[in-house]
């Protein structure tokens, strides 16, 4: 008998749970920080951590006090990978799971929830991001590392190949031929020379990495959340388009702020010489 696979749901407008078994979510001057909790398995991800990480993200994407979600392990490890303890590919159930990979397994959905997320979303790093782990901060919209942190993709030497984005967004940050020799090899690179590669965008002390993404939110208050929404699509998408078509794009995601009275908000603050109200409307 198959075994019997259930659908993530999404939650409309759910309230910021505080009992979640597999992270730690709290609400901070804007911000929804996301710890992941499963420190007996270097916050490997598994089926529930996928759910509990967007229940959270979920819930707050349409709050307007919400600017950025940060996503983060402790010193140990950020997320080592995936936790495969629990799934098991069995013969009779193989077409099931290829079947349930993209819309029922939750680990799998994370990653397509990422990559849509219209809020900011950073990756505090200190100590292992390795696998999936790394795929996931990738999915980020950038990284701050702590000088401990690690990144690798060792699925190779597993017989696998990263399967979570990490064959398409390594090689979108550093080019294609660094990325084949860190999947070829599976090495692992530390925090620094992964600043050199730009794939994250600052390297601070052990232990400092939350504090300095702290203080990028305090600066990201200044700005419209409309704007920064906008900005957000207009990037990501144009990363795969001819540069006529992302300027089109670009023009119209600019069009569309105009009837927004954040806009009109935010001429007449500059006129005055004050800090614009934003209400994000």
């Amino acid at each position: 008998m198959a075994r019997k696979l259930t659908s993530f749901r999404r939650p409309r407008g759910g309230a910021l749970s505080k009992s979640y078994d597999t992270i730690i979510a709290r609400r901070r001057k804007g911000a929804l920080e996301i710890q992941f909790n499963r420190p007996e398995r270097l916050n490997t991800i598994n089926e529930e951590m996928a759910d509990d990480i967007m229940h959270a993200m979920d819930a707050v994407e349409l709050d307007r006090r919400t600017i950025a979600v940060v996503l983060s392990g402790d010193e140990r490890a950020f997320c080592a990978g995936a936790d495969l303890g629990g799934f098991k590919d069995l013969p009779e159930d193989r077409y099931d799971n290829y079947r349930a990979r993209y819309n029922q397994r939750r680990n799998r959905l994370l990653y397509r929830f990422m990559m849509n997320y219209t809020k900011p979303v950073i990756a505090v790093v200190e100590g292992y991001c390795l696998g999936g782990g790394f795929e996931l901060a990738m999915l980020s919209d950038f990284i701050v590392a702590g000088e401990g942190a690690s990144f690798g993709l060792p699925e190779g030497r597993h017989g696998l190949i990263p399967g979570a984005g990490g064959t398409q967004n390594l090689p979108r940050l550093i080019g294609a031929p660094l990325a084949k020799e860190l999947v070829w090899t599976g090495r692992r690179i530390r925090a620094s020379e992964a600043k050199e590669y730009r794939i994250v965008n600052h390297v601070v002390a052990k232990g400092d990495a939350l504090a300095k993404t702290r203080e990028i939110i305090a600066e990201m208050h200044g700005v419209g959340p409309l704007a920064t929404m906008m900005s957000k699509q207009a990037i990501n998408r144009g990363r795969d388009l001819p540069l006529h078509l992302g300027f089109q794009q670009e023009s119209d995601l600019a069009y569309m702020l105009s009837w927004s009275d954040d806009r009109a908000e935010g001429l007449k603050a500059f006129s005055e010489r004050r800090k614009p109200d934003f209400r994000g409307q």
